[in-house]
């Protein structure tokens, strides 16, 4: 039967190879599954089939069988009867049937064989379905954990490294720019510095003068420190 040859390569395919080729897989499995439930109900279509035609031939044999019977049943009574010509007919008759008996039974033996042999066919496809719908859920399963294993492996091979190459130049950047920052206030803090301490100097110069006049005016000063006074106020 070629609706049988069909569905066994359907069932013999190899389904790594279409997974591999499949742009969706999961999208793949769920088609194949629908692939096999129709390569199965046509095939159980054939079956119905064959076993219609396996009862219509056993009908047509019990039919034959029947009428032969009551032929042979006839040609009694017409021999009881005394008409011979009645019961040679009567046989006649059965005759024929037996002759149909004869040619359907070994047709009918073949039509039982086949359908018996596409019934076992039948149930084993159906098997094969039933543990192809029971692994589907799985083999989903896996893809779609292969997904998400081939996208982090992907992120960290190189894939997407650019954003964070980019955020990592930004960082540095902004390091230098705070650098530079602490640099000219430290610079700047320097000058500063400098300048307090000139005016620091001057000061206290200033400071230590005004004491020599003030002691110089109370007739406090000593003469040996005379002399660091300006003339007029010697």
């Amino acid at each position: 039967m070629s609706i049988f040859s069909r569905i066994a390569d359907v069932f013999k395919a190899n389904v790594n190879d279409a997974l591999d080729k499949a742009e969706d897989p999961e999208k793949m499995l769920k088609q194949m599954v629908l692939e096999m439930e129709e390569s199965v109900n046509k095939a159980t279509l054939a079956v119905a089939n064959s076993m219609a035609h396996e009862k219509s031939l056993l009908r047509k044999i019990d039919k034959s069988k029947q009428e032969s019977s009551e032929w042979y049943f006839k040609a009694q009574q017409a021999i009881t009867s005394g008409r011979e010509d009645l019961a040679r007919a009567a046989l006649e008759k059965k005759s024929v049937h037996d002759k149909n008996i004869t040619d359907l039974e070994p047709v009918y033996i073949t039509a039982k064989t086949t359908s018996e042999k596409l019934k076992s066919q039948l149930d084993s496809l159906k098997s094969k379905l039933d543990e192809a719908r029971a692994r589907q859920g799985t083999l989903i399963a896996r893809s779609q954990a292969a997904k998400a294993q081939k996208q982090i492996a992907q992120t960290f091979s190189g894939v997407g490294s650019d954003a964070f190459s980019k955020f990592d130049k930004f960082e540095a950047k902004i390091e230098t720019l705070e650098s530079q920052a602490e640099a000219f206030e430290q610079l700047a803090g320097s000058s500063t510095s400098l300048d307090d301490e000139f005016k620091k100097l001057s000061s206290s110069s200033q400071v230590e003068q005004q004491l020599l006049e003030l002691k110089s005016s109370m007739g406090k000063l000593p003469s040996a420190d005379k002399d660091a006074l300006p003339p007029h106020e010697q």
